[in-house]
């Protein structure tokens, strides 16, 4: 067993770890060694149990729910670990049965025969940086039911605002106004108004916290290169770029826009191509901050006044990228609609192509030392 290699299939769950060991070779061995307790001293005693004799573990399980503490433990244990993406892993069509036990194996066999797809791990600085945008995104969720909910109140008792849009300055003050006859519905009222005074208090708290720990993120520079691009203000660039993480791993723009499922399906055979919509694959939350920048190509280009405080601090290379971005995006558009394409497909377009330019900054932009 001196100096072999073992490929180590976990496949993690809340409160146990199913665990197979594959044995290198086409033919090597496959064991299931059963169950362990989730918890980081259990999964040391694994780790010590099986590197003995000097063996080499590659250890592998699929991104989930647990995070990844399990990974950093292995790693840190001096092991290599690959958090797999589960969308890519290779199924057989007929297999019907999934079971713990079949999982680990499956995953053990995979990792040996190199067929899996390893996802990029964040380092815990990103990882929480990812999750302080997460939470602003459920704030903001809750902001519109909170909203929806006053609303759809209002319109049960006849109180609709027709003097403008809402939200707005005229209609709080008309929200101020509003008294009910019945007591029972007017505790409900002002604790509609209540739940939704919160919520939007909540998502300014989060929207201010992530701007204060921007400076201090290595990838703060980049997120200031991307507000040079017309669309993408703070939020959206943090937004991105903790869903992304680091632009250089992508070789080419071309694998960008495939990460973020910004390019066509394709069912092809012989002579026959069908193309369809896109394959919406990767980030949703990445996807949706260009295809929201991108409605803004549809004016003419022109430097407006707070993009131009933004760009003036921003090296010469990143700046000409942004204007280049907006001349071939504004006139792509324009040229789109004039062929009487759907405006949702205009739009996807122009996203993809804006990940092209996103993808160049992120080379002219180098992240700081962690």
């Amino acid at each position: 067993m001196v100096g072999k290699t073992i490929y180590v299939g976990l496949d993690v769950h809340k409160v146990s770890i199913s665990v197979s060991v594959a044995e290198a070779g086409r033919d090597g061995p496959v064991r299931f060694l059963g169950p362990i307790p989730n918890t980081p001293p259990d999964v040391a005693k694994l780790v010590h149990r099986l590197a003995k004799g000097d063996c080499r573990l590659e250890f592998c399980y699929e991104a989930g729910p647990c995070g990844y503490g399990l990974y950093r433990q292995l790693v840190g244990l001096g092991h290599h670990c690959a958090v797999v993406a589960p969308s890519l892993i290779p199924k057989m069509p007929g297999d019907r049965i999934k079971t713990d036990r079949r999982d680990s194996q499956r995953l053990a066999i995979l990792h040996r025969a190199g067929d899996l797809t390893s996802v990029w791990v964040p380092d815990e600085i990103h990882e929480a940086m990812r999750d302080l945008t997460r939470a602003r995104i459920d704030a903001v969720m809750q902001l519109m039911r909170a909203r929806q909910q006053l609303l759809s109140f209002l319109l049960r008792h006849g109180r609709t605002y027709t003097t403008g849009k809402n939200w707005t300055q005229r209609h709080r003050s008309w929200l101020g106004g509003q008294v009910f006859a019945q007591p029972a519905h007017q505790i409900v009222f002002q604790d509609y108004i209540e739940a939704v005074f919160t919520a939007q208090d909540r998502r300014d708290e989060l929207a201010s916290r992530i701007e204060k720990m921007l400076p201090s993120w290595s990838l703060g520079s980049l997120v200031e290169a991307l507000r040079g691009l017309r669309g993408i203000d703070l939020i959206s660039a943090v937004t991105f770029i903790a869903a992304v993480g680091d632009l250089n791993r992508f070789e080419t723009p071309r694998q960008l826009m495939a990460y973020l499922g910004l390019v066509p399906s394709e069912q092809s055979s012989g002579d026959h191509v069908v193309r369809g919509g896109i394959t919406k694959t990767g980030n949703r939350e990445a996807r949706r901050m260009l295809v929201e920048a991108a409605w803004s190509y549809r004016y003419p280009a022109r430097m407006a006044k707070e993009k131009a405080e933004i760009l003036v601090r921003l090296p010469k290379p990143v700046r000409d990228i942004a204007w280049k971005a907006q001349l071939r995006l504004c006139k792509r558009y324009q040229r789109l609609t004039a062929v009487r394409k759907k405006p949702t497909v205009v739009v996807t377009a122009i996203a993809r192509e804006l990940s092209g330019f996103v993808w160049a900054i992120g080379r002219e932009v180098q992240p700081a030392p962690s």
